[in-house]
């Protein structure tokens, strides 16, 4: 009876409209809902080679740039996903998929190694998702392979390579000879530092490729001694790197007059190391934990929950989700097209960087450091490993638009 008398009230023009009846209901339905989160997927490896370079490191640094900034943006709360890609192209595909087609998250974070990052970057053109690489350092990413919706945050090929190889030429070192890892960031890596060494006068006497993730390097490292090469440059990384450095160190190359040059050595790497093995050897980082008072407080607190110092990938996990939550803010929505233009605009500042920009490309320009390891002697505390050589300006770092093979930056 009630309700029969409603339904005439309603016809008769003095109850509530069914339209307006269901419009009341659904605004009540999204006030009281929680709001959407803007969610945040952090990509790497997490027990493999680079686990200790990116990781769990790089999923902390993510949620200290949560925290920092509130926990929520634009009223939503920012939820945080990691998983594992096991440094496999097909499985980092699969986890891209997931994540954007059925779990929601709206940018990815990270993604060390190339071949992985390659293929999510072709995926993401497609999707009109957003990625900011931290973890991966072929300049291809802003290359011939080049996203609207990619970001190279942290580093690419071209500003480790190209950097130590002025640093080398101005000391008088003018002879290369290159220790390889034989996949698409080697490749990289000995492309860009040979056409930093031909463009100063430099030569390249010859080239050993090595399989990745290889213990004996003995062979390959004989023959780079034996070149009499002034500077034997590793194009390699991770355990590579720790192995060529350990095995060089046994076979007294730097004792015998020769510079070795590590294209990607990170601070985690000479730590196991040691100061006695890696002493003298030239790297080129966009971070160090000890540059200034700003890193170093950031750093400790970095220490305290990981018990380690971070590494230039890991610091720069923090910038790049700080950056994008900075610019969903400013684009008061988390539509990627409109975040990746925010980001464009919104200068870089943090404790890493000072003024640096996206260019079209999608590379971060930002100055970077070209250091040699300290001595035993010369280490004052712990963790205190680099002195520096060279400051390389963001002008210099990256690669000319003129030889860039970006579509991005070419005139539409």
């Amino acid at each position: 009876m009630a309700i029969d008398q409603g339904n005439r009230a309603r016809r008769a023009g003095r109850g509530p409209t069914l339209p307006t009846f269901w419009t009341a209901v659904l605004l009540t339905l999204a006030i009281s809902s929680p709001a959407v989160a803007i969610k945040i997927g952090v990509m790497n490896d997490q027990a493999g080679p680079y686990s200790s370079h990116t990781g769990i490191g790089s999923v902390d640094a993510a949620r200290m740039a949560i925290e920092d900034f509130g926990g929520s943006v634009l009223g939503s709360p920012i939820e945080l996903v990691a998983a594992d890609h096991h440094n496999k192209p097909d499985v980092g595909l699969v986890i891209a998929r997931r994540w954007f087609d059925t779990e929601g998250v709206d940018v990815i974070v990270d993604v060390p190694t190339s071949s992985v990052a390659l293929a999510v970057q072709q995926l993401v053109r497609d999707r009109q998702k957003l990625v900011i690489f931290s973890g991966p350092g072929a300049s291809d990413l802003t290359g011939k392979a080049c996203s609207p919706f990619g970001i190279a945050w942290t580093y690419d090929s071209y500003a480790i390579s190209a950097a130590p190889v002025q640093a080398a030429l101005q000391a008088g070192f003018k002879t290369w000879y290159f220790l390889t890892v034989d996949f698409a960031f080697g490749h990289a890596m000995e492309r860009d530092a040979t056409s930093a060494i031909l463009a100063g006068g430099g030569t390249v006497i010859g080239t050993a490729r090595h399989p990745f993730n290889t213990a004996d390097l003995s062979s390959f490292l004989l023959t780079a001694q034996n070149s009499k090469a002034g500077i034997i440059g590793l194009a390699n990384a991770g355990p590579d790197t720790v192995n060529s450095l350990k095995q060089a160190s046994e076979f007294g190359i730097a004792a015998g007059g020769q510079r070795i040059a590590a294209m990607l050595l990170s601070i985690i790497d000479v730590h196991a190391l040691g100061l006695e093995t890696a002493q003298g050897v030239l790297l080129t980082e966009a971070f160090y934990w000890d540059q200034n008072e700003r890193t170093r407080a950031w750093s400790k607190r970095f220490f305290d929950r990981n018990k380690k110092m971070p590494t230039m990938l890991q610091a720069g996990v923090y910038g790049a989700v700080t950056h994008y939550l900075k610019a969903v803010a400013s684009a008061s929505t988390g539509n990627s097209a409109d975040v990746r233009a925010a980001m464009a605009k919104l200068p870089i500042n943090d404790f890493m960087t000072r003024d640096g920009q996206i260019r079209g490309d999608g590379r971060v320009l930002r100055d970077f450091y070209v250091f040699e390891v300290k001595s035993p002697k010369e280490s004052k505390a712990p963790w205190d490993y680099y002195k520096l050589v060279e400051t390389v300006p963001a002008s210099r770092a990256a690669i000319p638009v003129a030889e860039s093979q970006c579509e991005l930056l070419r005139p539409q």
